[in-house]
């Protein structure tokens, strides 16, 4: 069963891969936004400890400890 974790990791790989398919079709400026999006949620997950696509995943998808 998916939970709010393994989400937000499935979600983070079609971010990326979203941004190799758009460097693939030469859409460098909207690749370079969608990874410094990426970037900066991942940095200030890092530092203040709260992921806000946690708490929205967490919504919807109940949390891995559950289980």
């Amino acid at each position: 069963m998916l939970c709010a974790e393994r989400m937000q990791r499935i979600v983070q790989a079609f971010i990326l891969g979203a941004i190799l398919t758009l460097v693939g079709i030469k859409m460098f400026a909207a690749a370079f936004i969608l990874t410094a999006g990426m970037a900066f949620m991942l940095f200030f997950a890092g530092v203040s400890g709260v992921c806000p696509g946690l708490i929205v995943l967490r919504k919807f998808f109940p949390p891995c400890d559950k289980y």
